[in-house]
């Protein structure tokens, strides 16, 4: 299997180009072996770069469990960059199906010729609680409180296309984030399980956000949590329309103008090697 590592905000995944190489028959299998960090390539997962017949290429996102996800806001920074550098399409905007829609994405070009940010239409929130789906009560799902280790939390609940459950805290910590963020990933109230951001506030237009992800543990960046705190921000009355969230991985710039608007999200992508994997499938 031909593959190319690449990041975005140190979110980093293993691509595979479907327009010019053969892609592993069982893609969720082949996720679990190349996102191994100690017997793989390693990685948050496997994205397969692919054919549209509805946009200029198509991606489909697995885990680094194996699940497949509707949407990774890095990893379709890294599809727009692979399909322009490697000229599959040259356009500077781009149309990129995922599960979660067509993403239309705006293209930065260094003086090289190659894609250095991109900033991606991440579509309009979904806040409906049976649609993002949360058996919480409220639509939209804010500020409530949410029972779990024995703490009472208060968490607002958006869908960026994917289900997240953003949790303001005085400050981030280990404990948060690696025992209790698991905990509410396979929370009841969530039937599809959750992807779970924590975040600081430090000022109006700037926060700080880890995240336990989703079928991958925690990871460097998760541009469609980003999106998610965003939107959280705004409907809880803590951050402004435009805010700098600052990941482990990276800085991502969100704008969200509120109801009926869509996010809109900017942040880099990298390329990291190419190279060949001898056991996909």
């Amino acid at each position: 299997m031909q593959f190319t590592k690449m990041h975005g905000a140190g979110n980093d995944y293993v691509y595979v180009d479907g327009f010019n190489h053969p892609i592993p028959r069982d893609p969720a299998a082949a996720a679990r072996k190349v996102s191994d960090r100690h017997k793989g390539i390693g990685g948050d997962g496997l994205i397969l770069i692919l054919p549209s017949d509805v946009a200029d290429a198509k991606m489909r996102m697995f885990n680094a469990d194996g699940s497949e996800s509707e949407m990774c806001g890095n990893g379709v920074r890294c599809v727009g960059k692979y399909v322009y550098d490697h000229s599959i399409c040259r356009n500077r905007t781009l149309r990129i199906e995922t599960g979660a829609g067509v993403l239309s994405l705006d293209l930065d070009i260094d003086a090289s010729d190659k894609v250095s940010a991109v900033t991606v239409d991440m579509g309009a929130p979904i806040l409906e609680a049976r649609r993002i789906p949360t058996t919480l009560p409220g639509d939209p799902v804010v500020n409530q409180v949410l029972e779990v280790a024995g703490e009472r939390l208060q968490v607002t609940c958006v869908s960026m296309g994917n289900p997240h459950c953003v949790i303001f805290v005085p400050e981030i910590t280990d404990r948060l984030v690696l025992e209790i963020g698991p905990q509410i990933e396979r929370h009841p109230a969530f039937p599809q399980r959750v992807n779970v951001e924590f975040v600081q506030v430090l000022a109006r237009n700037e926060v700080r956000q880890r995240t336990w992800e989703r079928g991958s543990g925690e990871t460097q960046a998760c541009g469609t949590g980003a999106s998610a705190v965003c939107v959280a921000g705004v409907l809880t009355d803590r951050t402004d329309a435009t805010i700098v969230n600052h990941l482990l991985g990276g800085d991502l710039e969100l704008t969200w103008r509120g109801a009926g608007h869509h996010v809109f999200m900017k942040g880099p992508a990298a390329e990291v090697f190419q190279g060949t994997w001898p056991d996909a499938n």
